[in-house]
C-alpha cells in the first residue's frame, strides 16, 4: 500500500527555526522519519539550496533534493513545516511555510505543479500560515493527494 503524499503526521505547526539550514533539515527529517527518504536525502536538500534558493515568493520555500538524490527517495512524499515567525532565506526573503518534497521517478513535477497552484493564491498562504491544525492544512492541500 502506498502512503499518502501528504499525511497528517507530515505536518509540523508553529515551528521556530534559527536558520534556513535548520529549517531545511527539519523539513527533511520529517520525510526521513516517515519513511519517504533515506537520511542522505537531507544533505542533498542542503546541496540543492546552495545551488539555487528554493524560495518561491509569497513566504513559501520548497526544499527538495538535487537531481542525483533520486536514489535516496523510497516513496513520493511531502512534509509541511509552518514557521509563523518566519525564517530568513537570504536576500531579505522571509519564509513562513516550508514544503519539503521527495518525488519518486518524475512524480515531483506533478506534485510541484499542484503545490504551485495552491500557493499562488495569497488567501491560501494566509490560511496556511495561520492554521491551527493539521486538518486545516490538509483541507487546503486536498488536491495534492
Amino acid at each position: 500500500m502506498t502512503k499518502s503524499i501528504l499525511a497528517k503526521e507530515n505536518i509540523l505547526l508553529n515551528a521556530a527555526v534559527a536558520s534556513k539550514e535548520e529549517a531545511i533539515k527539519l523539513t527533511g527529517s520529517i520525510l526521513v522519519e516517515k519513511g519517504y527518504v533515506e537520511p542522505n536525502y537531507i544533505e542533498k536538500m542542503l546541496e540543492r539550496e546552495q545551488l539555487t534558493s528554493t524560495y518561491m515568493g509569497n513566504f513559501v520555500a520548497i526544499p527538495h533534493g538535487t537531481e542525483d538524490s533520486k536514489s535516496f527517495v523510497k516513496e513520493s512524499g511531502i512534509s509541511f513545516v509552518q514557521v509563523p515567525q518566519g525564517v530568513d532565506f537570504g536576500a531579505g526573503n522571509i519564509v513562513k511555510l516550508l514544503i519539503g518534497i521527495a518525488g519518486k521517478d518524475n512524480e515531483h513535477l506533478d506534485i510541484l505543479s499542484k503545490i504551485a497552484i495552491v500557493c499562488s493564491e495569497e488567501e491560501n498562504i494566509e490560511k496556511l500560515v495561520s492554521a491551527k491544525s493539521a486538518d486545516e492544512i490538509l483541507s487546503i492541500f486536498e488536491e495534492v493527494n
